[in-house]
């Protein structure tokens, strides 16, 4: 475990394209780096059989490059659909949701992450669907945690809501991406002030809450439980 207290460990980070424990404000997270120069990141839903994967082990079966890491990837209803926009391989089969709503999706604003061939880019819902950029992948979740270097207006300093949580967050050039799980219970604030504060992101976007999995083969780390709905894949070219 390493404690990230200067820049120069996150950048070590970066550079390693791997996957690192931290400490951040007495809250332990890890850490995944994507190098877009020389990885690609894509989402996975559904089998050849038609039917929602679930796990990373059948993730394994259908994916033909090295796999460098794994995550769940947005909020889904109990069949396992996904509740906001999904695109997959240029094919959209889930239309974006902005209105505002109950649970942690429905926290206005949240946000789309976006994967197109050389970039990846975390943008709030509505000015996404204002622009309109084409995705070859793309899923919506919510709530942002960081919208353009500011915390999401909702987080509390002293807020008493712990969960283990996952969220994603890019790079300004599009080119890093960093994909953060809690390994023990934080808040929001405690996610998005690492994303701001530590890895120096400008807009970053929680993923999900209780069933945040993470399947990291180089760190010896395959997270079971609940059947998951879309999942992040990160592979080497």
């Amino acid at each position: 475990m390493i404690r990230l207290a200067s820049l120069f460990l996150v950048a070590s980070v970066a550079i390693a394209g791997a996957c690192e424990q931290v400490l951040h404000d007495d809250r332990l997270f890890t850490i995944c780096t994507a190098d877009l120069s020389r990885q690609e990141v894509s989402l996975h839903l559904n089998g050849a059989d038609g039917m929602p994967l679930g796990s990373f082990t059948a993730l394994d079966q259908v994916v033909e490059a090295p796999i460098a890491f794994a995550m769940n990837g947005g909020m889904y209803h109990p069949d396992r659909r996904p509740v906001g926009l999904y695109v997959e391989d240029g094919v959209k089969s889930k239309n974006i949701v902005l209105r505002e709503g109950p649970g942690n999706f429905g926290l206005l604003p949240n946000g789309v992450f976006c994967i197109q061939a050389d970039r990846a880019d975390v943008i709030e819902s509505r000015a996404f669907d204002a622009a309109s950029p084409a995705c070859d992948d793309a899923t919506q979740s919510g709530p942002m945690l960081v919208i353009d270097g500011a915390l999401h207006p909702r987080f509390l300093p002293d807020s008493t809501s712990f969960n283990l949580r996952n969220g994603v967050g890019a790079s300004d050039d599009g080119r890093t991406v960093h994909f953060v799980i809690s390994d023990s219970l934080v808040t929001f604030h405690d996610m998005g002030t690492l994303f701001r504060d530590v890895l120096g992101v400008t807009n970053a976007l929680y993923l999900d809450g209780s069933v945040s999995r993470l399947y990291a083969p180089g760190i010896d780390r395959h997270d079971g439980g609940r059947q998951m709905g879309p999942i992040l894949a990160v592979t080497e070219k």
